[in-house]
């Protein structure tokens, strides 16, 4: 599912594709999200012109966000395994898979925005991010 995102803009545009690897297993569902709001990094839920994706998982996961503005972006990913919708937490540590563009490392919580960023400029971007688990 696409939510909308930036409103129709006559700037340059380029698409954003994703390949996700090394998911442990095809149980449930990929969810990721595409934003240009430090704030509103890794989660999406403080930008109203982020795009978000869920698509099954597999073994390879293939995301294609569309054209986009131009301008400086950054992907989460969460591979919800048992379909709830999120990112399930033992003692805060994630018992499901994670990642982040760029393969951003995680030190003690989610990267930030900088980290993961990447900047569209009007070429097509192609992304791999690798699922991590820690548990």
């Amino acid at each position: 599912m696409l939510v909308p995102a930036a409103q129709a803009s006559t700037g340059p545009q380029a698409t954003v594709s994703v390949t996700v690897t090394n998911l442990r297993s095809a149980k449930g569902k990929v969810l990721a999200c595409l934003t240009t709001r430090e704030d509103a990094f890794p989660d999406c839920e403080k930008d109203p012109l982020a795009r978000k994706l869920t698509v099954p998982a597999s073994a390879e996961v293939h995301l294609d966000f569309g054209p986009v503005p131009a301008g400086r972006y950054a992907v989460s990913l969460i591979h919800d395994e048992n379909g709830n919708g999120k990112l399930d937490t033992r003692l805060m540590i994630p018992r499901e898979g994670y990642g982040f563009s760029l393969d951003a490392p995680v030190r003690m919580g989610p990267p930030k925005f900088e980290r993961a960023a990447f900047t569209v400029e009007g070429e097509p971007i192609r992304l791999a991010i690798r699922m991590r688990y820690l548990l």
